[in-house]
């Protein structure tokens, strides 16, 4: 970190292709914080932001880690910065894994690499929150398409054949009966090795989210609560549509699981309700930053100022209270697509055109990002990197 005659923090975010992104710059910049954002593109919503004071193209992180890395160093170095954020999980395990590397120039207030997979991974997520005694759907690990086969009489369907490792409902396979089980896991077990098996929860169930910061000694610091209201695809994907509200017995469980997994820094804890007894189970942790980070914001709950001080004063104090009953949406690659895959679409309530909800990248006061993100369509053409990204 280099000195300088000011104490006001410099924050570099990366992946600025992800609306999650963008709200971090917004955030951060409103706050006088000197904000840079990188990306493998210059086309990318979040630098294009008025609050972006800085401006990074780097290599990919998959692909060209040592090149991202080395990039990266220089970067950090000549840009003076406190505190390294990245949004996406590929970036996130590049940055932790070299965190020896990357924290003699940069603050970086994330979990470990190897604690980041193990609660990425739903298996042993899943075996471990049962143990804890949180609800989880019925799961079995068959860890081949043999044990599969010999299990299919065994349960109840449909179910739903899911990948360890991805994300917004990629891979996953529903099946309808004993005779297809085989050959949907062989399928998904050839792309995710070892998935697992689970009950297909009954629609009608409300899916609910818990984001919560931990500090670096597994306490919580700030949680926010949020429901769905609409997806892209409805089948299940990124929430479109949401809603802030309370629910305290979720919120101490997902502070209490985030505990006992030794977490630091932001997550976000998913649940959905059995509409058979009422009763929220749980889906799976994104350890990282969540798609709608910007609700939070809006709602009150500050994640990405707070994990700057957290990063920079070493704690903060725990924060209490924010708005309920306000809506955000993400109009642009998702609402408007969840509208016009919608029979009936014209009843939805509020409607495509209804501009009083905050939106995710539209914004007067800082407007230049939706034509990043109108150009970040031919960059999304380009770079397999984020088409692979968005099939998980």
């Amino acid at each position: 970190m280099a000195a300088r005659g000011d104490d006001r923090p410099r924050v570099l975010i990366l992946d600025g292709f992800w609306n999650k992104a963008l709200a971090a710059v917004r955030s951060l910049g409103r706050r006088g914080v000197f904000v840079g954002a990188g990306e493998r593109t210059r086309l990318a919503p979040a630098l294009f932001s008025r609050h972006c004071r800085r401006r990074f193209v780097y290599p990919s992180p998959t692909r060209r880690r040592e090149d991202f890395l080395a990039a990266l160093e220089r970067e950090l170095e000549t840009g003076g910065y406190d505190v390294l954020m990245p949004m996406e999980l590929a970036t996130q395990l590049a940055v932790t894994d070299a965190r020896e590397r990357l924290e003699r120039r940069a603050r970086i207030p994330f979990a470990d690499a190897d604690r980041t997979r193990r609660v990425h991974d739903k298996g042993f997520l899943t075996a471990f929150a049962r143990d804890h005694g949180i609800a989880c759907p019925a799961t079995v690990f068959p860890e081949g398409p043999e044990r599969a086969a010999a299990l299919a009489g065994d349960l109840s369907y449909p179910v739903l054949v899911k990948p360890c490792h991805s994300s917004g409902g990629r891979g996953i396979v529903r099946v309808e009966r004993p005779a297809d089980l085989a050959e949907a896991y062989a399928r998904v077990h050839a792309a995710f090795p070892a998935p697992i098996v689970q009950e297909c929860l009954p629609p009608g169930g409300e899916a609910v989210g818990v984001a919560v910061l931990m500090n670096f000694a597994s306490e919580p610091r700030a949680s926010f609560v949020y429901r769905r209201i609409r997806e892209y695809p409805a089948s299940g994907g990124p929430s479109t549509l949401r809603e802030s509200i309370r629910d305290p017995e979720l919120q101490t469980t997902a502070e209490r699981l985030l505990s006992l997994l030794g977490w630091v820094g932001v997550a976000m804890v998913e649940f959905k309700v059995d509409p058979r007894d009422g009763q929220p189970t749980l889906l799976e942790v994104n350890p990282r930053f969540w798609g709608s980070l910007h609700h939070a914001i809006v709602c009150g709950v500050d994640f990405p100022w707070l994990l700057c001080r957290l990063a920079v004063d070493g704690d903060v104090e725990p924060q209490a209270g924010y708005r309920v009953g306000v809506r955000s949406r993400s109009l642009l690659h998702g609402d408007a697509m969840h509208f016009f895959a919608t029979p009936g679409w014209w009843r939805l309530r509020p409607t495509l055109f209804d501009f009083s909800v905050p939106d995710d990248v539209l914004s007067a006061e800082d407007p230049l990002p939706i034509l990043g993100r109108i150009a970040s369509l031919a960059a999304f053409v380009s770079d397999r990197d984020l088409r692979a990204i968005l099939r998980g």
